[in-house]
């Protein structure tokens, strides 16, 4: 892993997948002995919940895991966090357009779909915001997966 490697998770309205990635990376980097050389953010594609904190559901299925989301804060991603962040991912193929319409050309190849990190068939971390518990477990799922598939990328790139 390069001296500190800079991660921006993205997500329409950064209340539950996102900040659920940002979470778990945490979590993960931190048990690996590796979050001193990451910078680990979230952001939305949508200000919707700027200033909100992730959504309880979220919280709660990231607490059963034993993973904290304690004082994340919703935000837009903004022109900066092109230039700031080494790594842009997107949690859908929606919200990786919307990056790609805002970013200027020579940062495209930051911007990725999160799943290219898992082993699974999925390309896309579904929206629970609408759906049930269920949901954000599923997304609990994924994200782990990738987050671990992240982190092993990573350590073979230092």
């Amino acid at each position: 892993m390069k001296e500190k490697t800079s991660i921006l998770f993205v997500c329409m309205g950064n209340i539950c997948r996102s900040p659920t990635a940002e979470g778990v990376l945490r979590h993960h980097a931190t048990e690996a002995g590796v979050i001193e050389r990451l910078h680990i953010d979230s952001a939305g594609t949508h200000a919707y919940h700027t200033g909100e904190p992730p959504d309880r559901r979220a919280v709660m299925a990231a607490e059963r895991r034993g993973m904290s989301m304690q004082g994340m804060r919703a935000r837009r991603v903004v022109g900066e966090d092109f230039e700031t962040f080494d790594l842009i991912l997107a949690m859908d193929r929606d919200n990786e357009l919307r990056l790609k319409e805002e970013a200027p050309e020579e940062h495209h190849g930051k911007i990725r779909l999160f799943l290219e990190y898992a082993n699974g068939d999925e390309t896309e971390v579904p929206d629970p915001y609408y759906g049930g518990a269920a949901g954000f477990e599923r997304v609990l799922d994924l994200v782990e997966e990738a987050s671990r598939g992240l982190l092993r990328t990573l350590s073979r790139s230092s």
